[in-house]
């Protein structure tokens, strides 16, 4: 592996107590992978990338690059390791670019890299230029150039010392939606054109998807899940991971054990929900695993398929156009309320009834919540 976080925790002095903002946190990289933190405002994941830069110290863990320690709060006979931010080889790309509005283009570019000589110099600059499609901006002011522009040249400065990481740090969060989600699908393919590795924190989760060979999940500073997105979305790990990634509800719902027989060969338990049984739930819990099988069933606004022949009915309690889509929230006659993707040619009132069922490929449950 080439990025290593082995157990590391982040703490705040505030004025009732010390706080965490990261906890126990281990993760890896191998290289030229993309890593994404995602999570709430306050989770803890730009407190992460700035432990990983060497902005803050660390209270417990240790941080390696190709198993060299950077950081490593020592303990069982270690010492106490944190190597300056300047010695790290590593790069950092802001939400603000950061660019010196009174140099040029190349002049930015050209910032981190004045230990070489003249002509290697400029070789570098032109090379970065051309990997982020800016070369024919070289001599133009950061002021002339677009918000994305921009950022792909703050990206470009970053890249120009060849550091061995790259963190980037929400650096879309000034852009319009549009542009953020074509500039990601840029950037992701510019940091594996340079075989770079890169760890990215963002608050947006299609931007997490479009950039992130893997990303991790934060909540109140403990990292919930580190995976894949498909993964993430269809396999969550906790009901926090479930509720934060994507759209979709928690309804009640009793795993119950049904004989051999009449189960088939794929398997001996159904999940009943207000929908009906779901039967594909080859890697469901048993039974025995909740007390009398009573869970909660994730459902997915992609699990619910709008069917005007199907038995059991919704009421439509919002709708959200989404251009070749609706999201409907829908509420049952038991009173549970689902939510559906449905093509937006079917343009249904609030308040109308609509035949749906599910379609669910992956069953998701976990333990019921107490009523309060």
């Amino acid at each position: 592996m080439f990025l290593q976080l082995d157990q590391i925790s982040v703490r705040y002095a505030s004025t009732a107590a010390v706080r965490a903002a990261v906890e126990s946190v281990s993760l890896s990289l191998q290289p030229g992978q993309i890593g994404v933190l995602i999570g709430p405002s306050g989770c803890g994941k730009t407190s992460l990338l700035r432990a990983v830069a060497g902005l803050e110290s660390l209270s417990q863990g240790r941080i390696l690059i190709n198993g060299a320690v950077l950081s490593d709060a020592g303990g069982d006979s270690r010492p106490t390791v944190h190597l300056a931010p300047e010695t790290r080889r590593i790069g950092m790309v802001f939400q603000d670019y950061a660019l010196f509005p009174h140099l040029s283009v190349a002049e930015n570019v050209a910032f981190g890299i004045h230990h070489l000589a003249s002509a290697p110099r400029r070789a570098r600059v032109l090379e970065v230029l051309d990997l982020v499609g800016l070369a024919h901006a070289a001599k133009r002011a950061p002021h002339q150039l677009s918000g994305g522009q921009q950022q792909r040249i703050a990206l470009a400065r970053a890249l120009a010392p060849a550091p061995r990481l790259l963190l980037l740090d929400e650096p879309f969060s000034s852009l319009d939606v549009d542009l953020r989600e074509r500039l990601a699908q840029e950037i992701r393919a510019i940091l594996k054109q340079a075989a770079t590795t890169a760890l990215f924190v963002t608050h947006d989760q299609l931007e997490a998807f479009a950039v992130g060979d893997v990303i991790g999940v934060m909540n109140q500073g403990e990292l919930a899940q580190w995976d894949d997105a498909y993964t993430l979305y269809h396999r969550p790990a906790t009901r926090f991971v479930a509720d934060f990634i994507g759209h979709g509800v928690f309804t009640p719902a009793q795993i119950i054990g049904v004989p051999a027989k009449l189960a088939g060969a794929a398997s001996t338990s159904i999940v009943r929900t207000p929908l009906g049984d779901l039967t594909d739930i080859a890697e469901c819990p048993l039974p025995g695993a909740y007390p009398g099988g009573l869970c909660d069933v994730l459902l997915r606004a992609d699990d619910i398929v709008h069917d005007d022949a199907a038995p059991v009915r919704a009421c439509i309690e919002r709708k959200a156009f989404r251009g070749s889509e609706f999201l409907y929230t829908l509420r049952l006659p038991s009173g549970e309320q689902v939510v559906a993707h449905v093509p937006s040619h079917h343009d249904h009132q609030l308040g109308e009834w609509i035949g749906i069922r599910a379609e669910v490929d992956h069953v998701v449950t976990f333990a019921r919540l107490a009523q309060a």
